[in-house]
């Protein structure tokens, strides 16, 4: 089996009698599934539905210790690898044919970053992590950024990062390749990973922050043949200045009115 595999490759069948990978996926998949938020909740629950997971194959019911040690010992990246594989395998099959009828190149090519933030322990340490919580801007928890692709209902790459990490940090310039297409909320805007991004023939697309400063180098009007609206392209120069050196990088501005 490819799943009892990539966990034997990854060290998560070390010291392990019953409680398998494909058991523990199972399982962490039904507690998901049903919203079950405790050891003992998920424990419960499976014992009373025990004639209900016959045709999974499962033999071994965990108690609350069983799947706490499994938790710590077996490590995520074991479960990222093995959507990672399903991904590779089954990712035309989970989009409709419909949806690849007369599809711009520039559109297969488009990869959408953005992040969410799963809050933690906000009942029972309220004040202990984060920001204040009266300002409403509390960070405690997860952060976990997603790509995918423009034309694909799944994400084709998930990370995870602490809640109160930037969003730049999570985006990595020698991920992409030549000709490929992104897009990004302004929360990841670093003028040195958009530099990479273009020496590497990457287009990106973002939002501006109200604060940045720029030089203008070029400006033009482009009358659009569809409507009477038009397109004006600015060229425009961005300049930071950091304690290790000055940063400078090269962009292209569009506004479009109607």
């Amino acid at each position: 089996m490819e799943l009892a595999s990539l966990s034997q490759a990854q060290g998560g069948e070390h010291y392990i009698k019953k409680f398998d990978a494909w058991h523990h996926l199972v399982v962490m998949l039904y507690a998901v599934m049903m919203r079950l938020d405790s050891l003992r909740e998920i424990k419960a629950s499976l014992f009373a539905n025990v004639n209900r997971f016959n045709h999974l194959g499962l033999k071994h019911f965990p108690y609350r210790s069983t799947l706490s040690d499994a938790n710590k010992r077996r490590d995520s990246e074991i479960f990222g690898s093995i959507y990672m594989n399903l991904y590779e395998k089954y990712r035309h099959e989970l989009y409709s044919d419909s949806r690849n009828c007369g599809q711009p190149k520039w559109l297969k090519n488009l990869k959408i970053i953005d992040s969410t933030t799963i809050s933690l322990f906000s009942n029972l340490v309220f004040k202990g992590v984060g920001r204040n919580p009266k300002t409403g801007k509390k960070k405690g928890g997860i952060k976990v950024h997603t790509e995918i692709f423009a034309n694909e209902n799944v994400p084709s790459d998930i990370k995870f990062t602490s809640a109160a990490s930037h969003d730049q940090f999570a985006l990595i310039p020698e991920r992409y390749a030549n000709e490929e297409l992104i897009a990004f909320d302004r929360a990841y805007i670093n003028y040195e990973k958009f530099s990479e991004l273009t020496q590497r023939g990457v287009i990106y697309v973002t939002k501006m922050k109200n604060n940045l400063s720029f030089e203008r180098i070029a400006d033009t009007d482009y009358q659009m043949t569809t409507d009477y609206g038009s397109v004006r392209v600015e060229t425009i120069l961005f300049h930071k200045h950091t304690k290790e050196k000055d940063i400078y990088h090269k962009a292209r501005k569009n506004h479009i009115s109607g």
